[in-house]
């Protein structure tokens, strides 16, 4: 098997991602806040009152520090004349070769949150699928880009 690809998506990538955990733990948080009162208010078990309390933390732990941590660790990309290589996943890790003749074109997406952090992620389509790389630095995203659509261009010429 290869070695795995060299390249790795930005730091600022974790932040962002730990953001959205952030926020996805706030709505569990009030979700968990409103089960716990009424909860109190029709007096119910006391476990259902534990369960409101931990259930949240557990998952801020899990979607603000642990997720987003690994995520990045193994998130890797490559951009060979012939090929794209993709590596991702938490615990099932998934390798992707995209062929540069395959490629038909290459998006580059940035929201509001993206932005704040100079970050950008690169859609790249073929006939069949889209695959992202997310969280690159802006300019490095727009190279990306333009790299892969120069390769992509010549290795259709050779075809």
């Amino acid at each position: 098997m290869r070695n795995e690809p060299m390249n790795q998506i930005s730091p600022k990538g974790l932040k962002v991602w730990r953001l959205y955990g952030v926020m996805h733990s706030t709505v569990i948080l009030l979700i968990a806040i409103g089960a716990g009162i009424l909860n109190w208010w029709l007096e119910g078990p006391l476990w259902v009152l534990i369960i409101c309390l931990l259930l949240p933390l557990l998952y801020t732990y899990l979607f603000v520090y642990l997720f987003p941590r690994l995520r990045w660790l193994r998130w890797r990309y490559e951009v060979r004349e012939q090929e794209i290589e993709l590596q991702h996943g938490l615990f099932i890790v998934t390798r992707t070769l995209v062929p540069m003749v395959r490629v038909q074109h290459v998006d580059t997406q940035q929201g509001p949150i993206l932005r704040k952090y100079d970050l950008a992620s690169i859609t790249i389509s073929t006939a069949a699928t889209n695959h992202t790389i997310p969280a690159l630095i802006t300019s490095e995203a727009d190279e990306l880009r333009s790299r892969i659509s120069t390769l992509a261009r010549v290795a259709e010429d050779d075809v």
